[in-house]
Protein backbone atom coordinates (compact mmCIF):
# COMPACT_ATOMS: atom_id res chain seq x y z
CA UNK A 1 0.00 0.00 0.00
CA UNK A 2 1.08 3.51 -1.18
CA UNK A 3 -0.20 6.71 0.20
CA UNK A 4 1.16 10.62 0.71
CA UNK A 5 1.12 11.95 4.18
CA UNK A 6 1.07 15.93 3.79
CA UNK A 7 1.34 17.81 7.39
CA UNK A 8 -1.24 20.39 7.85
CA UNK A 9 1.65 23.04 8.30
CA UNK A 10 4.35 22.67 5.71
CA UNK A 11 6.58 24.57 7.39
CA UNK A 12 6.81 21.71 10.16
CA UNK A 13 7.90 19.35 7.53
CA UNK A 14 11.26 19.75 8.02
CA UNK A 15 11.30 19.47 11.89
CA UNK A 16 8.57 16.04 10.97
CA UNK A 17 11.32 14.21 8.75
CA UNK A 18 14.06 15.40 11.51
CA UNK A 19 17.84 15.52 10.79
CA UNK A 20 18.97 13.74 7.75
CA UNK A 21 15.57 12.29 8.21
CA UNK A 22 16.67 10.55 11.48
CA UNK A 23 12.68 10.62 12.27
CA UNK A 24 11.77 9.00 9.28
CA UNK A 25 14.49 5.70 9.82
CA UNK A 26 12.84 5.72 13.62
CA UNK A 27 9.19 5.35 11.78
CA UNK A 28 10.92 2.48 9.67
CA UNK A 29 12.64 0.53 12.19
CA UNK A 30 9.50 0.37 14.62
CA UNK A 31 6.87 -0.43 12.16
CA UNK A 32 9.67 -2.76 9.78
CA UNK A 33 7.32 -5.79 10.59
CA UNK A 34 5.13 -3.81 7.73
CA UNK A 35 7.80 -3.27 5.66
CA UNK A 36 7.34 0.62 6.15
CA UNK A 37 9.57 2.62 4.06
CA UNK A 38 9.12 6.47 4.35
CA UNK A 39 10.40 9.29 2.06
CA UNK A 40 10.13 12.74 2.28
CA UNK A 41 8.72 13.75 -1.02
CA UNK A 42 7.83 17.30 -2.38
CA UNK A 43 5.07 18.69 0.33
CA UNK A 44 4.84 15.43 2.47
CA UNK A 45 6.14 11.81 3.26
CA UNK A 46 5.49 8.92 0.73
CA UNK A 47 4.59 6.24 2.83
CA UNK A 48 4.57 2.50 1.59
CA UNK A 49 4.74 -0.80 3.22
CA UNK A 50 1.23 -2.98 4.40
CA UNK A 51 -1.74 -1.32 5.09
CA UNK A 52 -1.44 -1.89 9.06
CA UNK A 53 2.06 -0.51 8.90
CA UNK A 54 1.24 2.38 6.75
CA UNK A 55 -2.21 4.10 8.56
CA UNK A 56 0.02 3.32 11.61
CA UNK A 57 2.84 5.87 10.80
CA UNK A 58 -0.05 8.10 9.54
CA UNK A 59 -1.73 8.55 12.68
CA UNK A 60 1.73 8.64 14.52
CA UNK A 61 2.59 11.72 11.95
CA UNK A 62 -0.55 13.37 12.24
CA UNK A 63 -0.08 12.90 16.48
CA UNK A 64 3.05 14.14 16.02
CA UNK A 65 2.95 17.11 14.42
CA UNK A 66 0.07 18.19 16.86
CA UNK A 67 3.25 18.26 19.49
CA UNK A 68 5.41 19.74 17.35
CA UNK A 69 3.21 22.56 16.43
CA UNK A 70 2.92 23.25 20.27
CA UNK A 71 6.54 22.53 20.99
CA UNK A 72 8.67 22.32 18.28
CA UNK A 73 11.58 21.27 20.35
CA UNK A 74 9.70 18.22 21.44
CA UNK A 75 12.28 16.00 19.38
CA UNK A 76 12.16 12.00 19.07
CA UNK A 77 10.95 11.31 21.98
CA UNK A 78 7.16 12.80 21.19
CA UNK A 79 8.29 10.87 17.89
CA UNK A 80 8.04 7.51 20.13
CA UNK A 81 4.67 8.81 22.19
CA UNK A 82 3.08 9.20 18.69
CA UNK A 83 3.76 5.51 17.64
CA UNK A 84 3.05 3.65 20.68
CA UNK A 85 -0.56 5.99 20.70
CA UNK A 86 -1.00 4.94 17.14
CA UNK A 87 -0.67 1.46 18.07
CA UNK A 88 -3.27 1.99 20.91
CA UNK A 89 -5.56 4.38 19.21
CA UNK A 90 -8.53 3.48 21.58
CA UNK A 91 -6.66 4.51 24.87
CA UNK A 92 -7.58 8.36 25.79
CA UNK A 93 -4.10 10.36 25.88
CA UNK A 94 -5.54 13.15 28.91
CA UNK A 95 -3.19 16.53 27.93
CA UNK A 96 -2.65 18.75 31.11
CA UNK A 97 -3.33 22.67 30.17
CA UNK A 98 -3.12 26.27 31.72
CA UNK A 99 0.54 25.44 31.94
CA UNK A 100 3.25 27.10 30.29
CA UNK A 101 3.35 24.25 27.36
CA UNK A 102 0.47 21.37 27.10
CA UNK A 103 1.89 18.73 28.39
CA UNK A 104 0.88 15.17 27.26
CA UNK A 105 1.12 11.60 27.89
CA UNK A 106 3.61 9.84 25.57
CA UNK A 107 2.75 5.79 26.41
CA UNK A 108 -0.44 4.33 27.52
CA UNK A 109 1.30 3.96 31.23
CA UNK A 110 1.75 7.86 31.26
CA UNK A 111 -1.91 8.10 29.88
CA UNK A 112 -3.21 6.08 32.77
CA UNK A 113 -1.09 7.52 35.38
CA UNK A 114 -2.38 11.34 34.27
CA UNK A 115 -6.05 9.53 34.49
CA UNK A 116 -5.08 8.95 38.14
CA UNK A 117 -3.51 11.99 38.49
CA UNK A 118 -6.35 14.21 37.04
CA UNK A 119 -9.27 12.10 38.61
CA UNK A 120 -11.46 11.80 41.50
CA UNK A 121 -11.43 8.38 42.26
CA UNK A 122 -7.56 8.01 44.25
CA UNK A 123 -6.42 10.67 46.80
CA UNK A 124 -3.45 8.44 47.41
CA UNK A 125 -1.66 7.51 44.09
CA UNK A 126 1.41 5.81 43.91
CA UNK A 127 3.44 6.37 40.67
CA UNK A 128 6.69 3.42 40.62
CA UNK A 129 9.49 2.57 37.78
CA UNK A 130 12.65 3.70 36.61
CA UNK A 131 13.84 6.75 35.76
CA UNK A 132 13.29 8.94 33.05
CA UNK A 133 9.56 7.58 32.42
CA UNK A 134 7.93 10.87 33.48
CA UNK A 135 7.10 10.08 36.89
CA UNK A 136 7.97 12.44 38.58
CA UNK A 137 7.65 15.28 35.80
CA UNK A 138 3.81 14.35 35.13
CA UNK A 139 3.17 14.54 38.89
CA UNK A 140 4.53 18.17 39.45
CA UNK A 141 2.66 18.81 35.78
CA UNK A 142 -0.35 18.10 37.55
CA UNK A 143 0.62 19.62 40.62
CA UNK A 144 0.91 22.74 39.17
CA UNK A 145 -2.31 22.25 36.69
CA UNK A 146 -4.36 21.83 40.16
CA UNK A 147 -2.71 25.22 41.57
CA UNK A 148 -4.34 26.67 38.51
CA UNK A 149 -7.08 26.04 38.27
CA UNK A 150 -7.59 26.41 42.18
CA UNK A 151 -8.16 22.37 42.92
CA UNK A 152 -5.10 22.88 45.62
CA UNK A 153 -3.80 26.09 47.48
CA UNK A 154 -0.61 24.58 48.06
CA UNK A 155 2.09 22.62 46.43
CA UNK A 156 4.10 20.55 48.95
CA UNK A 157 7.27 18.57 47.50
CA UNK A 158 9.16 16.56 50.22
CA UNK A 159 11.64 13.94 49.67
CA UNK A 160 14.27 11.94 51.66
CA UNK A 161 18.10 13.82 51.58
CA UNK A 162 19.78 10.22 52.23
CA UNK A 163 23.00 11.32 50.82
CA UNK A 164 23.05 14.43 53.66
CA UNK A 165 21.34 12.22 56.03
CA UNK A 166 17.31 13.22 57.22
CA UNK A 167 19.24 15.80 59.98
CA UNK A 168 20.24 18.68 57.52
CA UNK A 169 20.84 21.05 60.45
CA UNK A 170 24.90 20.46 60.12
CA UNK A 171 24.27 21.81 56.26
CA UNK A 172 24.56 25.80 55.51
CA UNK A 173 21.66 27.70 54.57
CA UNK A 174 17.80 28.13 55.80
CA UNK A 175 15.52 24.81 55.17
CA UNK A 176 15.50 25.47 51.45
CA UNK A 177 18.94 26.03 51.04
CA UNK A 178 19.68 22.51 52.59
CA UNK A 179 17.67 20.49 50.54
CA UNK A 180 17.40 22.29 47.24
CA UNK A 181 20.12 19.78 45.49
CA UNK A 182 17.79 16.96 46.47
CA UNK A 183 15.11 19.07 44.72
CA UNK A 184 16.98 20.33 41.86
CA UNK A 185 15.08 17.88 39.40
CA UNK A 186 11.74 19.00 40.98
CA UNK A 187 12.34 22.88 40.48
CA UNK A 188 13.52 21.89 36.58
CA UNK A 189 9.99 20.78 36.16
CA UNK A 190 8.41 23.43 37.66
CA UNK A 191 9.98 25.46 35.82
CA UNK A 192 9.25 23.90 32.41
CA UNK A 193 5.25 23.50 33.36
CA UNK A 194 4.69 26.95 35.17
CA UNK A 195 7.78 29.56 33.77
CA UNK A 196 10.62 30.05 35.67
CA UNK A 197 9.52 33.22 37.18
CA UNK A 198 5.76 32.31 37.87
CA UNK A 199 7.52 29.14 39.78
CA UNK A 200 9.65 31.63 41.69
CA UNK A 201 6.73 33.61 42.57
CA UNK A 202 4.97 30.94 43.77
CA UNK A 203 7.53 29.75 45.65
CA UNK A 204 8.46 33.21 47.49
CA UNK A 205 5.01 33.40 48.56
CA UNK A 206 5.25 30.13 50.27
CA UNK A 207 2.18 28.40 47.65
CA UNK A 208 5.19 26.07 46.55
CA UNK A 209 6.94 24.41 49.30
CA UNK A 210 9.78 22.30 49.84
CA UNK A 211 9.89 20.12 52.80
CA UNK A 212 12.30 17.42 53.32
CA UNK A 213 10.83 14.25 55.39
CA UNK A 214 12.36 15.30 58.81
CA UNK A 215 10.02 18.58 58.50
CA UNK A 216 6.83 16.89 57.98
CA UNK A 217 6.36 15.46 61.48
CA UNK A 218 3.24 17.07 63.24
CA UNK A 219 1.59 18.66 60.04
CA UNK A 220 -1.42 18.11 58.55
CA UNK A 221 -1.65 19.47 55.02
CA UNK A 222 -4.78 20.64 54.13
CA UNK A 223 -6.25 21.69 50.61
CA UNK A 224 -2.57 20.93 49.35
CA UNK A 225 -1.33 19.04 46.59
CA UNK A 226 1.98 17.05 47.91
CA UNK A 227 4.14 15.20 46.17
CA UNK A 228 6.98 12.30 47.34
CA UNK A 229 9.75 11.81 44.94
CA UNK A 230 12.25 9.41 45.36
CA UNK A 231 10.18 7.51 48.18
CA UNK A 232 11.90 4.16 47.67
CA UNK A 233 14.72 6.44 50.22
CA UNK A 234 12.16 6.39 53.09
CA UNK A 235 12.41 4.17 55.98
CA UNK A 236 8.93 2.45 57.05
CA UNK A 237 8.33 4.85 59.40
CA UNK A 238 9.22 7.64 57.67
CA UNK A 239 6.76 6.87 54.84
CA UNK A 240 3.80 6.04 57.32
CA UNK A 241 4.46 9.64 59.05
CA UNK A 242 4.04 11.16 55.60
CA UNK A 243 0.72 9.14 54.62
CA UNK A 244 -0.73 10.31 57.34
CA UNK A 245 -0.09 13.93 56.85
CA UNK A 246 -2.86 13.70 54.44
CA UNK A 247 -5.53 16.51 55.61
CA UNK A 248 -8.65 17.37 54.23
CA UNK A 249 -8.97 18.25 50.51
CA UNK A 250 -5.87 16.72 49.86
CA UNK A 251 -4.09 14.73 47.02
CA UNK A 252 -0.53 12.87 47.55
CA UNK A 253 1.22 11.30 44.88
CA UNK A 254 3.93 9.14 45.67
CA UNK A 255 6.78 8.22 43.23
CA UNK A 256 10.10 6.54 43.28
CA UNK A 257 12.08 3.61 41.96
CA UNK A 258 12.11 0.53 43.98
CA UNK A 259 15.03 -1.02 42.25
CA UNK A 260 17.33 2.56 43.53
CA UNK A 261 17.14 1.83 47.27
CA UNK A 262 20.00 3.86 48.64
CA UNK A 263 18.85 2.80 52.31
CA UNK A 264 21.76 0.43 54.24
CA UNK A 265 21.08 -2.73 53.92
CA UNK A 266 18.95 -3.40 57.22
CA UNK A 267 16.56 -0.78 56.83
CA UNK A 268 13.22 -1.79 54.78
CA UNK A 269 12.13 0.89 52.33
CA UNK A 270 8.99 2.30 53.10
CA UNK A 271 7.96 2.44 49.20
CA UNK A 272 7.85 -1.26 48.82
CA UNK A 273 6.33 -1.79 52.36
CA UNK A 274 3.73 0.51 51.92
CA UNK A 275 2.97 -1.01 48.17
CA UNK A 276 2.73 -4.24 49.75
CA UNK A 277 0.20 -3.47 52.78
CA UNK A 278 -1.89 -0.87 50.78
CA UNK A 279 -2.69 -2.88 47.74
CA UNK A 280 -6.54 -3.01 47.07
CA UNK A 281 -7.28 -0.71 49.68
CA UNK A 282 -9.99 1.63 48.94
CA UNK A 283 -8.48 5.16 47.55
CA UNK A 284 -5.33 3.77 46.59
CA UNK A 285 -4.42 3.98 42.80
CA UNK A 286 -0.78 2.90 41.41
CA UNK A 287 0.78 2.74 38.37
CA UNK A 288 3.73 0.52 37.42
CA UNK A 289 6.71 1.92 34.71
CA UNK A 290 8.93 -0.35 33.01
CA UNK A 291 11.83 0.57 30.97
CA UNK A 292 9.23 0.86 27.91
CA UNK A 293 8.31 4.11 28.98
CA UNK A 294 11.21 5.52 29.58
CA UNK A 295 11.74 8.78 27.14
CA UNK A 296 15.34 10.04 27.44
CA UNK A 297 18.28 8.44 25.44
CA UNK A 298 17.01 5.46 23.35
CA UNK A 299 19.82 3.60 25.00
CA UNK A 300 18.82 4.27 28.50
CA UNK A 301 16.01 1.73 28.47
CA UNK A 302 18.45 -0.78 27.04
CA UNK A 303 20.29 0.04 29.72
CA UNK A 304 17.87 -0.57 32.37
CA UNK A 305 16.33 -4.08 30.59
CA UNK A 306 19.95 -5.56 30.71
CA UNK A 307 20.13 -4.81 34.53
CA UNK A 308 17.00 -6.14 35.06
CA UNK A 309 17.76 -9.28 33.19
CA UNK A 310 20.70 -9.51 35.43
CA UNK A 311 18.91 -8.93 38.29
CA UNK A 312 16.64 -11.63 36.95
CA UNK A 313 18.86 -14.30 36.32
CA UNK A 314 20.71 -13.88 40.20
CA UNK A 315 17.43 -14.06 41.36
CA UNK A 316 16.76 -17.31 39.68
CA UNK A 317 20.48 -18.39 40.43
Amino acid sequence: MSRIWTPKDAALLPVICGPNHMNLLYLENELADGKLKAESQGGGIALDGSAEAVATAELALSVFETVLAQDPNAGIAALEGAVEQARTPSQHYRTLTGLKVPIKAQTNTQAKYLDLLTGTENDLIFGVGPAGTGKTFLAVAAGAAALKNKAASKLIITRPAVEAGENLGFLPGDLEEKVEPYLRPIWDALDETLGADQAGRLREKRVIEVAPLAFMRGRTLKNAFVIMDEAQNATVAQMKMVLTRLGRDSRMVVTGDPGQVDLPKSQTSGLAHALKILRGVKGVGRVTFSARDVRRHALVSRIIEAYDKDTDSKRDG
